[in-house]
C-alpha cells in the first residue's frame, strides 16, 4: 500500500520521517492550555444546549471494554445505542457500539437494521504489545465478524524511542487489513506521550499513514482526553486538510462523563476545526457513562425537572 503522494518523500526512511515530524512547529503549552480553558467558559443558551445535547448523543461510541463483558451485557448496550431513551423516541441513536473483537458479532446482531456502527478495538488493545502478525490477525478477525470501524493502538514504546517508521508501517498495515469495510481510528494514548510536541507529531504520523480518525486514549490510563490535547489534535486535522484536502476525524476518549464536559468539547470543535467536523462522521466521544448524563439533562430541558434514579439504565 503506497504512501500518500504528498508524503512519499517524507516516509522514504526513518530519518526523513523523523526530520519531518521534528520539523513541525513546537507547541506553545501556555497558549494551548489558555485557549482550551477560555473556550471551555463559553455559555450555551437553552435552544443551543438542546441541539448540543442531541448532537453529543449522536456522536457517542457507547463503549464496554472489560474483561467481564458478556454477550448479555453487549446485547443490552447495543439495545441502548439503538434506543437510548425508551420513553422518548425522538432521542437520537448513538454513533456506534465499541467492543472487543470477540463481541463484534453479538454487537452487530444487536444493531442490525439501524445506522449504528460497530467499532472494535484491536491490535492488542490497550497496550499494543504484540507482534505485527498478531495485530493484523486481531484486525482481520474483527472485520470478518462485521466491524465497521477498527480502533487500533500505536506502539507507544516504538514512538517514544523515535522509531517512527515502524509505527507508520504498522498503521499502514492495519489500514490495509481493514480493507474497504472498516474505517480506522488510531489511538495515541496521549497520557503516555508526555509532551504536546509528541501529540502533534503522533497526530501527523497517524494522518500521513492513512488514519480515518485520530483518537486520544484507550481510557485505561490515568490521563485520557483533555480539552488541551483534543484542541491540539483538532488543530492538526484542520491543518492537514488545508494542506492535503483530506479530512480526518477526531475522537477524544476517557474521562468525559458529563453534559457540561461534552459541550465544552463541541465548542472546541466548532471554534478550532469548524462546522465540517460537527457531525458523527468526523467527531466521536469514546464514553460509557456520558450517555446517561446527556439523557438526564435532555429530559430536564424537556420537562423542567429531573427524573428519579431509575430513569436511565446502569451499564
Amino acid at each position: 500500500m503506497p504512501p500518500a503522494p504528498a508524503f512519499a518523500d517524507v516516509t522514504a526512511s526513518d530519518s526523513t520521517l523523523r526530520r519531518f515530524l521534528h520539523g513541525l512547529p513546537g507547541v506553545d503549552t501556555v497558549g494551548l492550555e489558555a485557549r482550551a480553558a477560555s473556550l471551555g467558559t463559553r455559555s450555551i443558551k437553552t435552544t443551543a444546549k438542546a441541539y448540543a445535547i442531541d448532537l453529543a448523543i449522536s456522536m457517542i461510541d457507547l463503549t464496554t471494554l472489560e474483561g467481564a463483558d458478556t454477550p448479555g451485557k453487549v446485547r443490552a448496550l447495543a439495545a441502548k445505542a439503538v434506543n437510548p431513551d425508551p420513553t422518548d423516541r425522538t432521542t437520537p441513536r448513538t454513533a456506534a457500539v465499541c467492543v472487543y473483537p470477540d463481541m463484534v458479532a453479538t454487537a452487530k446482531a444487536g444493531v442490525a437494521g439501524t445506522e449504528v456502527k460497530v467499532a472494535s478495538v484491536a491490535t492488542a488493545f490497550p497496550a499494543g504489545r504484540a507482534a505485527l502478525d498478531v495485530k493484523l490477525a486481531d484486525t482481520r478477525d474483527a472485520v470478518a465478524a462485521g466491524a465497521d470501524e477498527i480502533d487500533m493502538v500505536i506502539d507507544r514504546g516504538a514512538f517514544l524511542a523515535g522509531h517512527y517508521l515502524k509505527v507508520y508501517e504498522e498503521i499502514r498495515a492495519v489500514k490495509e487489513a481493514c480493507g474497504e469495510q472498516a474505517r480506522l481510528k488510531v489511538i495515541f494514548e496521549t497520557g503516555e506521550l508526555s509532551t504536546y510536541d509528541n501529540i502533534r507529531r503522533a497526530s501527523w504520523l497517524g494522518m500521513i499513514a492513512g488514519a480515518d480518525f485520530i483518537k486520544t486514549s484507550t481510557g485505561k490510563v490515568g490521563v485520557n482526553a483533555t480539552p488541551a490535547n483534543t484542541l491540539l489534535m483538532l488543530e492538526a486535522v484542520r491543518d492537514f486538510r488545508a494542506q492535503t484536502g483530506v479530512q480526518v476525524g477526531v475522537k477524544p476518549a476517557g474521562g468525559i462523563r458529563t453534559t457540561k464536559d461534552a459541550i465544552k468539547f463541541l465548542v472546541l470543535v466548532n471554534e478550532t476545526a469548524g462546522e465540517d467536523w460537527l457531525d458523527n462522521h468526523w467527531f466521536r466521544f469514546g464514553a460509557s457513562s456520558l450517555l446517561n448524563d446527556l439523557l438526564m439533562q435532555r429530559q430536564k430541558l424537556a420537562t423542567g425537572r429531573y427524573s428519579g434514579p431509575d430513569y436511565v439504565t446502569v451499564d
